[in-house]
C-alpha cells in the first residue's frame, strides 16, 4: 500500500481506534490526535507564553512535525530552525536538513546536513544526502523530459497509486471521507484508505465495489488484461493497530461483480507484501516486501505463475534494483520496470526510476526520471497510459503520485507526458566501452553505531561512524580474501559477474557479523560500463553484563508462548549467537508491577524459558543460554505502581538477553 501504510506496518505499538471525540485542550495533545493544523495554531501560542529555552524547543519541535505532515516545507524549515537553536538537540537539525532538502533547497540543505555529521561525531552517515544534493543541483540544469498536471478529482486527503481500467477509467486508493466505514485511521487522522473508480472525462467519484472495500485499508490495485482478476493489498487490524498486517489480496470478476478476495498462499506469517503488478501477459506478479531475507528495508520481488494458477516461490530481484534501503511500487510494462526508491541516488524522499530486463535476464542499471516527474518530495505509483490519443510531440503519457507542495492534499496524482527530447549529441565511435571496460566495484565500510550516553546500548542511536582496523572475510566461490579496513573503515573489491559474495566482519570487543552480496543478475550496460554499489556492515559493541532490551517481542495475557510477531526479533538474536559461538546470554523476562508478586515471577520465569527454547530450536547450544525470570522487582520505570500510565507499564513489560560471557 502506500509508503504511510506499508511503513505503519512495523509499528505494532500504536493504539487502535483512535477518535476525535474527545475535547482537544492543548497543542500536544491535538497533535497526539492528528489535528496538525490544530496543534500547529495552539502550539504556536503556547511557545509564545513559554518561558525557557528548553520548553520553547520542545514546542517549536512539534510545529515543525506539525507542518512537515501537512506538507508545508517553509513553515517546518523555521520551526525545525527555531527548535535547534532552543536547544531541543540533533533531532531538530536532522528534521531542518532534511526539509531543506524536501524543499529543493539543496545547498542550505548540504551544510545542513554537514553540521549534523559534525554535531553526531561522524560526517560518514550524511556523505549520501550531502551526494544526492549534488546531483540534483545538476539535474536541475537539464532540460526535462517531461511535463506534468496536476488532476482535477484530487481531494484534500491522501489520493495515490492509480491503475488504468476500462472505459477511460482509473482506480486509485484514498482515504477521503467517503471509504467505507466510520473509524478513523491512527497514522493520517484520516479514513481508512478504499479503492475509488474516476471517469477521466467527467471526473465524476464512486467508490469501487463493496466486495473489496472494506473498514481496513485497501490500495494499491494491479488487473490482468482484461479486467477479470483484481490484485491488491489489504492491511488487516491486529490486536495492536489495524495495519498489522499487509496481505496482496486476489479476487475473480466476471459481468460487474467480484469474487470475496482471498490471500496469495506464498505469504509468510510476520512479514508484509504490498503494492502488486502483474505483467501484460498475467504470468509474473511483482510486488514489494519487507522480507528480513531480502536486501533490506522493503526490496521487490517477483513471482511466477504455476501450471494450476497458484503463484510460485518469489524470486528477490537483484541488488541492481534492490539496496538496503527501500524499494517499492514496482509497474511492469512488457520488460521495462518502474519502481521507486529512498536509496538509489535521488531528489529527495521516494524517487522513481525505470530498469529494463535485457537480453541474458538481467536488469540494467536504473535510471532516475529527474524533475519534473521527481522532486523533493515522496514521487511514486508510476504508470503508463497506452489507450488514450497523445497529442502531437508527446510520445509517452501516464500518472504518477507526488507528495509535492504544489498539490492538494497529502498525496495528489499527476498526469505526466513525455514530450520529444531534443537530439543528443553524438557518440564517436571510440567512445564506446569495449568488453574489457565493464566492471562491477563493491565499496564496503564497517560501522559501528553512535549511541546518546556511550555506556548505555539501549540509549538513542545518532547515527553510525567508520570503525576502523576491523577484519572483513570475504568468501566467494572456492575463494577467500582477508582485509584490514583502515581509518575510513572502506574495502573496495572489484566483483566477479553472475557470483555470491558472504563478508564476514569482526573486531575486538565488537560482536561479529555478516552480509551478502550477489552480482547474479546485474547486466552490462554499455551506457554505465562501470557499475559502483555500496554495502554496509555494522558491529554491535560488547556491553559486557548489560540488559538490552528487544523490541516486538509480545505475550498475550495470561500466556507465555511466543507468538508469530515475536519470531523475528528472535531470529535475528539467533542469527548474532550463530555468528559469534564464543558468547553466552542470560535470556531476561520483566513484568509490570500489576498482579501478585510470586504470580508475575512464575508468569516471567515461562516467558523467558520459552525464548530460550524457542532460540534452542533453531539450533542454539543450551549451554549458551541461561533464562532467568525478574518478575516486577527490575522496572524500567519506577513509579508509583497505581499511577503508572499504561506507557509505563509497557515499558516495564520487557524481554531481554545480556551477554554474561
Amino acid at each position: 500500500m502506500h509508503k504511510n501504510l506499508t511503513l505503519l506496518a512495523l509499528l505494532l505499538t500504536l493504539l487502535a481506534g483512535c477518535t476525535y471525540t474527545q475535547k482537544v485542550r492543548d497543542g500536544r495533545t491535538a497533535f497526539e490526535v492528528k489535528q496538525y493544523a490544530v496543534a500547529a495554531d495552539m502550539l504556536e501560542k503556547e511557545y509564545e507564553k513559554a518561558k525557557s529555552r528548553v520548553e520553547k524547543g520542545k514546542i517549536a519541535f512539534l510545529i515543525g512535525e506539525s507542518y512537515k505532515r501537512l506538507n508545508k516545507s517553509d513553515q517546518s524549515i523555521r520551526w525545525y530552525g527555531i527548535a535547534y537553536d532552543n536547544q531541543y538537540g540533533v533531532d531538530a537539525l536532522k528534521e531542518y536538513a532534511f526539509a531543506l532538502k524536501q524543499a529543493e533547497r539543496y545547498e542550505d540543505a548540504m551544510r545542513a546536513f554537514k553540521d549534523l555529521g559534525i554535531e553526531i561525531g561522524s560526517p560518514y552517515e550524511y556523505r549520501r544526502e550531502i551526494s544526492a544534493c549534488e546531483v540534483a543541483l545538476g539535474w536541475a540544469r537539464l532540460p526535462p523530459e517531461y511535463e506534468v498536471e496536476l488532476m482535477a478529482f484530487n481531494s484534500g486527503n491522501s489520493d495515490y497509486a492509480p491503475i488504468l481500467y476500462k472505459d477511460n477509467q482509473l482506480v486509485f486508493s484514498s482515504d477521503r471521507t467517503a471509504a467505507t466505514g466510520d473509524k478513523v485511521y491512527n497514522w493520517t487522522g484520516n479514513a481508512f484508505s478504499d479503492l475509488f473508480l474516476v471517469d477521466l472525462g467527467s471526473n465524476s467519484i464512486s467508490g469501487f465495489d463493496p466486495a473489496i472495500n472494506t473498514e481496513n485499508n485497501e490500495g494499491t490495485v494491479s488487473f490482468n488484461r482484461n479486467y477479470t482478476e483484481i490484485y491488491f493489498t489489504r492491511c488487516f487490524g491486529g490486536k495492536r493497530d489495524a495495519a498489522d498486517f499487509c496481505r496482496i489480496m486476489v479476487s475473480e470478476g466476471s459481468e460487474g461483480s467480484w469474487s470475496a478476495p482471498r490471500s496469495l498462499s506464498f505469504m509468510k506469517e510476520g512479514v508484509n507484501y504490498v503494492h502488486p503488478s502483474l505483467s501484460p501477459d498475467g504470468s509474473t506478479l511483482y510486488f514489494a516486501s519487507d522480507d528480513p531475507e531480502g536486501w533490506g528495508g522493503w526490496d521487490i520481488y517477483a513471482s511466477e505463475r504455476q501450471a494450476g494458477g497458484e503463484w510460485g516461490e518469489p524470486i528477490l530481484l537483484s541488488r541492481v534494483v534492490n539496496t538496503q534501503g527501500d524499494e517499492k511500487f514496482p509497474f511492469i510494462d512488457a520488460d521495462t520496470l518502474y519502481f521507486a526508491s529512498n536509496n538509489h541516488t535521488g531528489m529527495g524522499g521516494l524517487d522513481i526510476f525505470r530498469t529494463f530486463r535485457m537480453a541474458n535476464g538481467s536488469w540494467a542499471p536504473p535510471y532516475n526520471l529527474k524533475a519534473p516527474i521527481n522532486s523533493g518530495g515522496d514521487d511514486f505509483g508510476f504508470i503508463l497510459d497506452y489507450g488514450s490519443p497523445r497529442e502531437e510531440g508527446v510520445l509517452q503519457q501516464g500518472y504518477f503520485t507526488s507528495t509535492r507542495e504544489d498539490g492538494r492534499g497529502s498525496d495528489d496524482i499527476y498526469r505526466w507526458r513525455k514530450v520529444v527530447p531534443p537530439p543528443a549529441p553524438p557518440v564517436a565511435q571510440q567512445d564506446q566501452p569495449k568488453p574489457e571496460d565493464y566492471k562491477l566495484i563493491l565499496e564496503g565500510y564497517v560501522l559501528e553505531k553512535i549511541y546518546e550516553n556511550p555506556t548505555d546500548p539501549n540509549s538513542k542511536v545518532l547515527g553510525r561512524k567508520p570503525l576502523p582496523g576491523a577484519q572483513v572475510e570475504a568468501l566467494f566461490g572456492r575463494q577467500k580474501e582477508t582485509i584490514t579496513v583502515g581509518e575510513d573503515a572502506q574495502f573496495r573489491l572489484e566483483l566477479q559477474e553472475e557470483t555470491d559474495y558472504s563478508f564476514l566482519a569482526s573486531k575486538e570487543n565488537y560482536l561479529n557479523n555478516a552480509e551478502a552480496f550477489s552480482t547474479k543478475g546485474i547486466g552490462r550496460n554499455p551506457e554505465m560500463p562501470v557499475q559502483t554499489f555500496e554495502l554496509e556492515i555494522i558491529l554491535e559493541r560488547i556491553f559486557l553484563d548489560k540488559e538490552i532490551r528487544l523490541e516486538n517481542i509480545y505475550y498475550d495475557f495470561d500466556k507465555w508462548d511466543i507468538r508469530d510477531d515475536a519470531k523475528p526479533t528472535l531470529d535475528e538474536l539467533a542469527r548474532n549467537l550463530a555468528l559469534n559461538p564464543g558468547i553466552r546470554i542470560q535470556l531476561g523476562s520483566h513484568t509490570d508491577c500489576r498482579g501478585a508478586t510470586r504470580y508475575n515471577e512464575d508468569l516471567s520465569q515461562k516467558r523467558a524459558q520459552s525464548a530460550v527454547d524457542y532460540l534452542i530450536s533453531k539450533g542454539i547450544d543450551p549451554g549458551r543460554l541461561i533464562a532467568r525470570g525478574y518478575g516486577e522487582s527490575q522496572p524500567e520505570v519506577d513509579c508509583l505502581c497505581t499511577r503508572c500510565t499504561e506507557d509505563e507499564h509497557q515499558q516495564n513489560r520487557r524481554t531481554t538477553f545480556k551477554i554474561i560471557e
